[in-house]
């Protein structure tokens, strides 16, 4: 999937665009998060076809050998101070660093921002629509996973013990797994809006992230692979602008008027006058300095 976006910007860069207002940009992410867990408050209550579609997952998996759910959780239980800190890492990580990441590319990348808001807006819309037609039971819920909910027996657990269908927590929207694909995206942002070899280290954020969603039993192996498909097509269509001119937007911060164009910086050419710009040329003489100097 990296290298797909890589190759889609080699193909064919975008130019960065300014960064937008805060108050408008504040105003525009809580109308779509809240339309998000509107839609995903309205998905809920569909029990039946949610495990119909969970027997599905789970014969598909086996039929194709994927490694079991169970064995991973089984391991995991082996060690309860890992089982602790992984279900902290999963009731506590997910959302506050995704707010933490978007915050960070507004004030610190304005030139990758709107190209990683309209991924996270796509994605999150992908995998509502997936919410609204695929409900599915997660393997804590569906017995016959044989796998537990170690939230619940370890704590924290961000769920109630019995699903509700009156319930904001829609706990059969487990398909497509948002855990994963903002996991993903905030890898891919921070790895293409930074420099320096050590940024492929946050590639570790979805490897953990993956093994948290499965080993406290919240998600299906599936539930992470078509997140990552819908994230791969994402970025396919949305490229992510031209890096070295995205590093150097220097876009004053505004609170509701819209911004100037970004002013990407640049490096003095070679042969430059000394505080000089790459690519300005020196000013035209007036007509004053041209008399004094042929008088």
């Amino acid at each position: 999937m990296l290298k797909r976006a890589a190759g889609a910007w080699k193909r064919e860069p975008t130019e960065p665009a300014p960064r937008p207002p805060l108050i408008r940009e504040l105003l525009l992410l809580t109308v779509l998060y809240a339309g998000y867990k509107l839609g995903r408050r309205a998905a809920n209550g569909q029990f039946g076809e949610a495990y119909r579609n969970a027997e599905l997952i789970w014969d598909f998996e086996r039929a194709v050998r994927m490694p079991s759910e169970a064995w991973v959780q089984e391991v995991m239980m082996h060690f309860e101070p890992v089982i602790r800190a992984i279900n902290i890492y999963y009731a506590t990580v997910h959302f506050p660093a995704t707010v933490a990441f978007i915050a960070w590319m507004y004030f610190r990348r304005p030139g990758f921002y709107v190209w990683i808001r309209w991924v996270l807006v796509w994605l999150t819309g992908a995998g509502l629509v997936l919410h609204l037609l695929v409900p599915l039971a997660p393997p804590r819920l569906y017995k016959v996973t044989g796998l537990v909910d170690t939230s619940a027996v370890f704590g924290p657990s961000v769920y109630a013990s019995k699903p509700d269908p009156d319930s904001l927590a829609n706990q059969f929207a487990a398909m497509p797994s948002l855990h994963v694909g903002w996991s993903i995206v905030i890898a891919v942002g921070l790895i293409v809006a930074t420099r320096g070899r050590w940024r492929w280290l946050w590639l570790a954020h979805p490897f953990i992230t993956v093994t948290a969603v499965v080993a406290t039993g919240h998600h299906y192996w599936m539930d992470g692979l078509v997140v990552a498909f819908f994230l791969g097509v994402i970025l396919l269509v949305l490229r992510p602008p031209r890096a070295a001119a995205a590093r150097a937007v220097r876009t004053p911060l505004t609170l509701w008027r819209p911004a100037p164009p970004p002013t990407p910086g640049a490096a003095p050419a070679s042969g430059a006058a000394p505080g000089g710009h790459a690519g300005t040329e020196p000013p035209a003489p007036r007509p004053a300095d041209l008399a004094r100097r042929d008088g």
